[in-house]
């Protein structure tokens, strides 16, 4: 891993300053750098291919109370033949019965799948303090101090949320969270109730002060780079990067209304926003599309999702599972494993250990229907 470090400036000083004013008349750089797969990244994203739809169900048939589902309530907008053809494939996960009401398919969890669901709501209560922190970090970066229900629906299996969480998390936490519903709104919105200076200090911040490279609010802070093997990086491109480097750090909870976006001091503050964002997320990476309705809440420009692009040796942009996902980098060094994993990321882990470990029956039968086609 590469830190491209400079001169020390002071990025927290009123942007009234002299030295702030030099940097904002410096245009955004037009440099353009190219993607490079990166073999590694690409199975963290690709190996969750079942496990996300699978903890779905799971979550659906342990929270009912006749310890069983019939198929086609838990099939959604799917077809009820195609939800328990997916299960089939797992049997080690669900366990498939029948009712004499209705005829069709019904499912249940093996001993073991109950077992692992009984160990992860375990440690969602012992680790809800972490979850409650995360879910107001992410409130505070934002211009409003609030988000729609629907926004944060789409980072809940990012951060680990339960699926419930406006009835079951929110209320037993009024001093921290309120449930509005704006004038002209048809949404729910959850807003922070009080603001705590103790939590706005970002990752980077915290690491920078970990290891000895400055103070946390005054020192100008550069991220941490690493590109995948065979990245050739040019030298203009480099000499960019160096220099891009040594600007002014601004941190992800401090009001940018002040930068200029047509600058790369803002882009810093806009690679700011999502080093930390991702930092929030249990296996540091998100759908490229699950922060496009961040935009205003976050006060980014147009097309800001460019930073991805414009800085591959901080995200990956990987294009596994028909979509694009940003990872980032750092967190898994330079292998495929997180460098520090939260207890649930192990749980998860655990699932997908049990979901590949078919039956001889489930093998056979799949290795006659590839024979058959």
């Amino acid at each position: 891993m590469v830190w491209w470090t400079g001169r020390s400036l002071r990025p927290r000083r009123p942007h009234s300053s002299r030295l702030a004013v030099e940097l904002q008349r410096a245009s955004l750089v037009n440099v353009k750098l190219k993607w490079v797969k990166d073999r590694m990244l690409d199975s963290v994203v690709s190996r969750e291919r079942h496990l996300r739809p699978a903890l779905h169900l799971i979550e659906r048939i342990s929270a009912d109370p006749r310890g069983q589902a019939p198929a086609q309530e838990l099939s959604g907008r799917r077809h009820q033949s195609e939800i328990a053809t997916f299960m089939r494939r797992f049997p080690t996960i669900f366990h498939e019965t029948s009712s004499p009401s209705t005829g069709g398919p019904w499912f249940a969890l093996t001993d073991a799948a109950c077992l692992l669901r009984h160990r992860e709501l375990q440690i969602l209560r012992e680790m809800e303090s972490d979850l409650v922190d995360r879910l107001r970090r992410l409130l505070m970066m934002t211009v409003a101090r609030a988000l729609p229900l629907d926004t944060i629906d789409q980072l809940r299996w990012d951060m680990g949320l339960p699926p419930c969480y406006p009835e079951s998390l929110v209320p037993r936490y009024p001093t921290f969270f309120e449930l509005v519903q704006p004038p002209g709104d048809e949404r729910v919105w959850l807003k922070l109730v009080s603001w705590d200076p103790g939590l706005v200090v970002s990752e980077l911040q915290r690491s920078s002060a970990a290891q000895g490279r400055g103070e946390l609010v005054e020192e100008c802070l550069a991220f941490p780079v690493r590109f995948a093997r065979g990245f050739g990086l040019k030298r203009k491109c480099m000499e960019w990067l160096r220099e891009w480097q040594t600007l002014p750090y601004t941190s992800p909870y401090a009001d940018a209304s002040g930068l200029d976006p047509r600058t790369d001091v803002s882009e810093k503050r806009n690679v700011g926003v999502f080093h930390e964002l991702l930092h929030l997320t249990l296996g540091k990476k998100t759908e490229r599309k699950n922060v496009s309705n961040l935009r205003k809440a976050l006060a980014l420009p147009q097309k800001f999702t460019k930073v991805f692009e414009r800085h591959p040796g901080i995200f990956y942009l990987s294009e596994k599972l028909a979509t694009q996902t940003v990872v980032l980098r750092e967190a898994y060094g330079t292998g495929r494993e997180l460098i520090c994993k939260h207890p649930l990321i192990d749980i998860r882990e655990e699932y997908a250990a049990i979901m590949r470990d078919a039956s001889p029956l489930d093998v056979r039968c799949r290795r006659t229907s590839l024979i058959s086609k």
